[in-house]
């Protein structure tokens, strides 16, 4: 096995990182890192430091859904509060130590030696062993779950325990996304597990307790006492409110009844701008992407020439403008800029060109076609989902909005029960390119939303997925061809890109999402 000391300024290649270990220096780095960031903030607002106390509001516009718990769905906000995950991406993509201080990846890629803290404990009390680690993994391995990672996790073969705090993973072959698994893999308690993807119970080693929870309405938690981290969180408890109505949310904002949140719609946040009692933070690193998903099973979406025309109809600037509020970034692919398998090119290859639309399903055999066409029923989605309705109506193609609760859609995604057409946001473009393809519902190669199948997506896909690099010519050519096959065959219509949007009051500080769009609030605090 290869050996890893402290990273300098201008860092490592992402490679040689996840080939080493990170241990005490990075714990260090974090705590200097953190240490300075509070030092700088408090000097910001005049105060001593990060303030203890208080119970921080979030408002979002869709419940909490226990039976997705593992998977990245609206559940985000809940997730990073109550459980932790072995490692954390910096905003580098460099993995740093969270439940793992530190590992090692043996030469052939096929190991991955962890070692653990030993200073962690569940909220029910039981310490946190390398028992925990073998449950997660195996737990994301049950079909029974809705995981995004689970062909990730189903590479382990094999857990070799080095006493409670050491643990070495086994792995059928290399996988490149092995880091986006242990952010994405939150740390469940084995004894509670069903009561958690019953809603319940919720057990973990993370900064907060659950403490109540109405379903429609609200779900609260307390600062959980015997945290891990020092001297965290500086919450008294978080309150996530569910608020359906764009309006009721922005209220809630602007009256202070609600501190935070990232579910407000684009074009309200853009009202916010100037409006110095709050703070806007765009999280730009491309973990989200709105789409149009199309169900090759269904009449006349079959032929490609169709869903070419369907990307060629679409006025992706007016949507970014008037839906997203100028929050995200026109284009035709999944990919972020800062992603490896990012091209200028290849996200400007469709248009607005409603002509180059219409010549298309004439060639299909097309004039007019009338299509169902699912969104979720939230206002945002209900936006774009119009604004694509009034696009593809002017080449021909003539759609009947189905508004669908975001949970009900979630779960026809997975079970591929989607209607001709649909549209949502997606992840999992921010990672390893790799992840998207084996991952996400809408691009999974072996089992996608919308049913398509092909040797060559399947062949290109898996030989991304089974290298231990990132960033090598080998590896791009890969992305390049992964690429090529999604613009042709638009199964998923991607149209734009961009982050979640932290709508925050004035009073809120040191709120975070990782690269899953976790909240993680160890470091969040209110002033006074």
């Amino acid at each position: 096995m290869t050996a890893f000391t402290a990273p300098s300024v201008s860092g490592p290649s992402r490679r040689a990182l996840l080939r080493g270990s990170l241990a005490g220096a990075g714990l260090l780095a974090l705590a200097a890192c953190r240490s300075a960031a509070d030092t700088a903030t408090s000097a910001a607002t005049g105060s001593a430091g990060p303030r203890r106390g208080g119970v921080l509001t979030v408002g979002t516009d869709v419940d909490f859904t226990p039976s997705l718990l593992f998977a990245q769905s609206a559940n985000t906000l809940v997730q990073r509060l109550v459980f932790n995950t072995l490692t954390r991406y910096d905003d580098r993509l460099q993995p740093q130590p969270e439940l793992a201080t530190s590992w090692q990846l043996g030469a052939d890629g096929t190991t991955v030696t962890l070692k653990l803290r030993e200073d962690v404990t569940f909220h029910s009390g039981r310490r946190f062993t390398a028992d925990d680690v073998v449950f997660a993994v195996k737990n994301l391995q049950n079909p029974a779950r809705s995981a995004q990672l689970r062909s990730t996790a189903a590479a382990v073969t094999d857990f070799r325990k080095n006493g409670d705090f050491e643990l070495t993973l086994v792995l059928a072959h290399p996988v490149s996304n092995l880091f986006d698994l242990f952010e994405f893999m939150i740390i469940p308690d084995s004894a509670s597990v069903e009561d958690a993807v019953a809603g319940t119970r919720l057990i973990g080693t993370g900064p907060f307790t659950l403490t109540d929870r109405k379903p429609g309405s609200s779900i609260t938690f307390a600062r959980n006492e015997k945290y891990w981290n020092p001297g965290r969180p500086h919450l008294d408890g978080v309150e996530i409110r569910v608020i359906p109505q764009a309006e009721s949310l922005l209220s809630s904002l602007r009256t202070g009844q609600t501190h935070l949140s990232y579910r407000v719609r684009g074009k309200d946040v853009a009202t916010l701008k100037s409006d110095p009692q709050f703070r806007i933070k765009e999280y730009d690193t491309g973990s989200g992407a709105h789409y149009i998903g199309v169900n090759l099973s269904a009449e006349h979406v079959g032929d490609k020439r169709v869903r070419q025309a369907i990307a060629w109809a679409v006025d992706r600037d007016r949507l970014v403008q008037q839906a997203l509020g100028g929050y995200g970034t026109v284009s035709a692919v999944p990919w972020p800029k800062s992603s490896p398998a990012y091209s200028e090119a290849n996200a400007a290859r469709y248009r607005h060109d409603p002509d180059k639309a219409r010549a298309l399903l004439k060639e299909a055999g097309l004039t007019t076609v009338t299509l169902p066409f699912a969104h979720s029923n939230d206002p945002g989605s209900t936006a774009i989902a119009q604004i694509l309705q009034y696009d593809l109506k002017q080449v021909g193609i003539e759609t009947v909005l189905q508004p669908t609760d975001s949970p009900t859609m979630q779960k026809q995604l997975i079970a591929q029960s989607m209607p001709a057409l649909w549209t949502l946001g997606h992840g999992f473009a921010q990672l390893h390119p790799a992840t998207l393809a084996v991952s996400a519902y809408p691009f999974n190669e072996a089992r996608n939303s919308s049913r398509f199948s092909s040797p060559a997506y399947t062949d290109v896909v898996q030989q991304a997925w089974k290298r231990p690099d990132s960033d090598s010519a080998e590896a791009k050519a890969l992305y390049q061809q992964i690429t090529d096959l999604l613009l042709d065959e638009e199964f998923v219509i991607d149209l734009a890109v961009g982050g979640l949007v932290e709508v925050a009051g004035g009073k809120v500080r040191g709120a975070d999402l990782n690269k899953f769009s976790y909240l993680n609030l160890d470091d969040a605090y209110l002033t006074a």
